[in-house]
């Protein structure tokens, strides 16, 4: 391949070369914090600062990123900041609890994802997908974006609740949309870290949202209850059962069995489904990476059917999305506050720092890859993909507190993709001028509208 043709590079802000007034900062933060970073923390190991909110610590490094996450854990807890966005919504759901809390839920939720009940997913993941890509049979336009959520939502609804969630998927969608837009962003007056009894304009827009999807959990909560008495013997053994069962002087409360519906129904749609959208949208903008994708897809879907073996025999394809995770990391920042100060190498980290590891400027750091900003999935091929650090490339966090769902993810990614790609092609039209956005994660601004055409039918 001598011709290869210069690598995709994708809508990304420009590092900013100078730093913003403080109320340039609150505008940023508020419309879209990707904007706000400049060239130091592409380029820096780490960087501490005095911040509109106190001191400020971003970390680079592979190895003080290990420090605060893995080595030094128990001396970080969540930033104040991010408890206050999330908290209101996820209460004491897996990413909002600390100690006790979390400990007990991330112990009550770990069978679920072990990797014999992941396995027995792929088969209701890759039906719920073979019913939703019969949509896109006539060909045509759509919005990627939102078609990705729907997809997501069918499977999370299929895999964690056997299809037992109350409420319409249709209206739910909207509704989780509003829940970002108006739940899921930093109020300026939490950046200046004003005092709780100020009301935050934010928040109480999103009210209606958060009361809409308490129903939905109650109801569907309830639902599964009246089964429980009709035929205990027919319950589904998923994640909504199993975590009932976790229930109990001490497992989960009651509040908590439904802070944690409302995390995965939340966390763990929205993120697969980003992750999936812009993984369509880079290869759409790079037709010699699609066509390297599609060929393998064929030629495994052609011989294996079992599509637990699908991520461990596509490898061209779990790079292509492993790629479009760091350029687009779903969950752009984790955040932390050290609970007492200390000293990292010669790097002070004061009490009550903001220290942030932000996947968005590590997987994009001048220093740590080469051509950051191009999409180059052979990064991640067999080979290439050892080479990289552990604390380089974050997608899914690192430490105890790692996404405990990220083998369903990654499974439930490339069983989309495989019919996804083997069915269609997805090409950019001149409408599809995505701009990421942090809205808890990085969305696509503007939507992804693609055309879809249908490829060789088998």
């Amino acid at each position: 391949m001598d011709s290869q043709p210069a690598p995709f590079v994708p809508p990304a802000p420009k590092p900013r070369t100078s730093p913003p007034s403080t109320l340039e900062m609150i505008r940023i933060v508020y419309r879209n914090p990707l904007e706000l970073w400049g060239e130091p923390t592409y380029n820096e190991p780490w960087i501490s600062a005095k911040g509109a909110g106190g001191p400020l610590v971003i970390a680079n490094d592979p190895a003080l990123i290990r420090h605060v996450l893995v080595d030094n854990a128990k001396n970080y807890k969540m930033a104040t900041v991010r408890q206050k966005i999330l908290r209101p919504i996820l209460r004491d759901g897996l990413l909002t609890a600390e100690g006790e809390v979390w400990k007990r839920s991330r112990k009550a939720m770990a069978p679920v994802f072990t990797p014999r009940h992941i396995f027995g997913f792929a088969q209701p993941m890759l039906k719920r997908t073979l019913e939703f890509v019969t949509r896109y049979e006539a060909g045509g336009t759509s919005d990627i974006a939102h078609d990705m959520t729907l997809l997501t939502y069918d499977i999370l609804a299929e895999t964690l609740f056997s299809g037992e969630i109350a409420g319409e998927p249709g209206s739910f969608e909207n509704e989780i949309d509003r829940l970002f837009e108006t739940m899921g962003r930093v109020d300026p007056l939490d950046l200046l870290r004003a005092p709780d009894w100020l009301p935050r304009l934010t928040r109480i827009r999103g009210r209606k949202t958060m009361a809409y999807f308490r129903k939905i959990v109650t109801d569907t909560v309830k639902m599964r209850e009246e089964r429980f008495r009709r035929d205990p013997d027919a319950v589904p053994q998923d994640f909504l059962t199993l975590l009932l069962k976790a229930e109990g002087p001490d497992g989960l409360t009651r509040p908590e069995v439904e802070d944690n519906i409302i995390t995965f129904i939340g966390a763990g749609h929205e993120t697969t489904a980003r992750a999936l959208g812009w993984t369509l949208y880079c290869l759409a903008e790079s037709p010699w990476e699609r066509d390297r994708v599609e060929q393998e897809i064929d030629q495994v879907l052609a011989r294996e059917p079992d599509p637990t073996k699908w991520l461990d025999v596509m490898p061209l394809t779990r790079a292509a999305f492993d790629e479009a995770l760091r350029l687009y990391p779903p969950a752009p920042s984790i955040n932390r506050e050290p609970i007492v100060p200390e000293m990292w190498r010669d790097l002070y980290i004061p009490k009550h720092a903001a220290v942030l590891v932000m996947p968005w400027v590590v997987h994009r750091h001048r220093k740590l890859w080469d051509r950051p900003d191009a999409f180059l999935p052979e990064r991640f091929h067999p080979g290439n993909r050892e080479k990289i650090d552990r604390f380089q490339y974050l997608p899914f966090g690192a430490g105890p507190r790692v996404c405990i769902g990220a083998s369903f993810a990654m499974q439930e990614a490339i069983i989309a993709l495989a019919i996804l790609l083997s069915r269609f092609r997805f090409d950019a039209t001149a409408e599809t001028k995505p701009w990421p956005v942090q809205k808890l994660t990085t969305q696509p601004q503007g939507g992804l509208p693609m055309r879809i055409t249908p490829r060789h039918h088998r």
